[in-house]
């Protein structure tokens, strides 16, 4: 049975996000960011934001447990905050302390909805500054 989903959005650092970006990678879930580019461009001292959008359970694919498919906020080391998508193991997501507000909760939300996303993003860095470099998962 697939669980309920809570409407929320969970505040994270900076090293907890790489440590979810990592346990995404570990379990092989699509929707992840590489650590290495993360670590790159997120901003060392900053918040980020996780809003649950979806359950995902890959029936084609049983060995892969349950995932939450979060938004996430992501503030980079310009100081900018890009959308992208990060899938979230259900008890890992509920060992996420609740911090914020319904008004914060809002707001952040806005936020993603008008927010560029991390590929827009690093196309346009790439642009500016000569480089290749795209994220992959």
């Amino acid at each position: 049975m697939t669980p309920t989903l809570p409407r929320t959005v969970r505040a994270v650092d900076t090293a907890h996000l790489l440590d979810l970006a990592y346990e995404a990678a570990m379990h092989s879930f699509s929707q992840r960011l590489p650590v290495d580019w993360l670590r790159k461009h997120l901003a060392a001292e900053a918040t980020h934001y996780l809003f649950l959008t979806l359950v995902q359970r890959l029936t084609h694919r049983p060995e892969v447990p349950l995932q939450l498919r979060c938004q996430q906020l992501l503030t980079v080391s310009t100081g900018e905050q890009i959308w992208g998508l990060l899938d979230v193991l259900p008890d890992t997501f509920d060992k996420i302390p609740e911090t914020l507000d319904a008004a914060s909760k809002k707001d952040i939300v806005s936020r993603i909805e008008h927010a560029v996303t991390v590929r827009e993003w690093a196309e346009r860095t790439a642009a500016d500054t000569g480089s290749e470099e795209k994220p992959r998962p």
